[in-house]
């Protein structure tokens, strides 16, 4: 049964009207009021969703017919209720590609996109080889491959669950672009487990978005959807970080690259560690377009 929207959202019933511009009025108010971060973006979605069009169609699109009526109405209301937008509609965006999300894996975020584009200008060569550590569904794996034609990408993840979505979202691709990224079930703390998959110094670039929240810090309704051993680490988030930074040295050739997404509150953490492990110089703090610390970066040396 579809809830009442009335009652649900809490601030106006879902008019009568089958415009789409209403609906649109009315699920962004409904949205804002439950404080979700982009109301009228979310309620586009929602609603191109249900109508089975491109969110760029809604402009050429009138009315919405009654059964899409009370889906709407029905997504809306869960949505309110801060269940992950990605969730409800099957899929999350990242750079070029469209990923499939759900249940046990990690829904990808905007900010790492700054990774990839970082990996993107960096990139030594162009049939280069990049592992990707903690793949979870894919996002940056899938999205260098596609815009690197020549890589070739190992996307390592531990997760049974998002093991799965990792290797659908790969299959989805087309064969030039799936044909090019090997899936690795391992630990990224562990170098026995990786040396099974991964000859040392074979990798010339490494990317890793971990886990990284300290335990105690107070995320957003969404993010307690998403696995927990996929966003915290610990009582400083360093859990994962800290046990991965001498596998990234023994994977990554000398001169060869790594890039490591980290909490906005452990940037320097991550950095002296880097630093301190002796096998990697040029370290390098990036913020993202907030100005948060975001990822820190650095060139292996000889070793």
């Amino acid at each position: 049964m579809t809830p009442n929207a009335s009652r649900t959202a809490g601030v106006v019933e879902q008019p009568a009207s089958p415009r789409v511009a209403d609906q649109l009025a009315w699920a962004s108010a409904v949205l804002a009021d439950a404080d979700v971060p982009s109301p009228r973006t979310d309620a586009q979605w929602l609603l191109a969703h249900v109508a089975g069009v491109d969110r760029g169609r809604l402009l050429v699109l009138d009315d919405l017919d009654a059964d899409a009526m009370v889906e709407f109405a029905r997504l809306v209301a869960v949505r309110r209720a801060r269940y992950p937008l990605q969730h409800l509609v099957g899929t999350a965006a990242f750079r070029t590609v469209e990923l499939q999300v759900g249940n046990g894996v990690f829904i990808p975020r905007p900010e790492t996109e700054l990774l990839a584009e970082w990996a993107l200008s960096a990139v030594p060569s162009a049939d280069c080889v990049i592992a990707d550590f903690c793949s979870g569904s894919g996002a940056l794996a899938i999205s260098l491959a596609t815009e690197l034609p020549r890589a070739r990408l190992i996307a390592v993840e531990e997760s049974l669950s998002a093991l799965m979505w990792l290797k659908r979202n790969i299959e989805a691709q087309p064969d030039a672009v799936a044909s090019r990224i090997t899936v690795v079930h391992a630990d990224v703390t562990r170098s026995a487990d990786i040396a099974k998959w991964i000859a040392p110094a074979s990798c010339d670039m490494i990317v890793a978005n971990p886990p990284y929240v300290p335990e105690d810090t107070e995320v957003d309704p969404e993010v307690d959807i998403d696995p927990a051993e996929a966003v915290f680490a610990g009582d400083d988030g360093m859990s994962v970080i800290t046990p991965m930074i001498p596998v990234l040295a023994q994977v990554c050739r000398p001169g060869g690259l790594v890039g490591v997404e980290h909490d906005d509150a452990t940037g320097d953490l991550v950095a002296g560690q880097l630093v301190e492990d002796g096998l990697f110089a040029g370290v390098l703090g990036h913020r993202d377009l907030a100005g948060r610390p975001r990822f820190v970066t650095a060139t292996r040396v000889e070793g």
